[in-house]
C-alpha cells in the first residue's frame, strides 16, 4: 500500500513556474515507479511525466516536454514536478500517482493515486 499527499500547487500568470511535491508513505517507496497526471475540467485525465523506481528513466507529454521535470528522492519518500514556463493550456487538477510497474504509468494508469493539487495559470 501506498499513500500519496500532492502540495504545491497553485495559481500563476503565464510563464510562470511552480513545483509540486508528491509526499508517499509506505516502506516500498523506492520500488515502484512514479508519475504525475492531471486532468482539465471536461476533458480526460493525461499523463503529463512519469519515472522509474531508479529515476533513471522518465517519460513526458510531448505537450510539457522542455518545461516540466519530474524527479525523485527515494530517501525522503518523495517525487517532484517542476513546471516552468507555464500556460493557459497547462490549467488542471495535477495527480501523483504510484505504481509497481513504469510501463503501466506510461500506458496511462496506476494502481495508487493522490487527492490532487489544482494548478491555475492565466494570461
Amino acid at each position: 500500500q501506498v499513500q500519496l499527499v500532492e502540495s504545491g500547487g497553485g495559481s500563476v500568470h503565464t510563464g510562470g513556474s511552480l513545483r509540486l511535491s508528491c509526499a508517499a508513505s509506505g516502506r516500498t517507496f523506492s520500488s515502484y515507479a512514479m508519475g504525475w497526471f492531471r486532468q482539465a475540467p471536461g476533458k480526460e485525465r493525461e499523463i503529463v511525466a512519469a519515472i522509474t523506481w531508479s529515476g533513471d528513466s522518465t517519460y513526458y507529454a510531448d505537450s510539457v516536454k522542455g518545461r516540466f521535470t519530474i524527479s525523485r528522492d527515494n530517501a525522503k519518500n518523495a517525487v517532484y514536478l517542476q513546471a516552468n514556463s507555464l500556460k493557459p493550456e497547462d490549467t488542471a487538477e495535477y495527480y501523483c500517482a504510484a505504481d509497481p510497474n513504469y510501463s503501466t504509468i506510461a500506458a496511462g494508469t496506476s494502481s495508487y493515486w493522490g487527492q490532487g493539487t489544482q494548478v491555475t495559470v492565466s494570461s
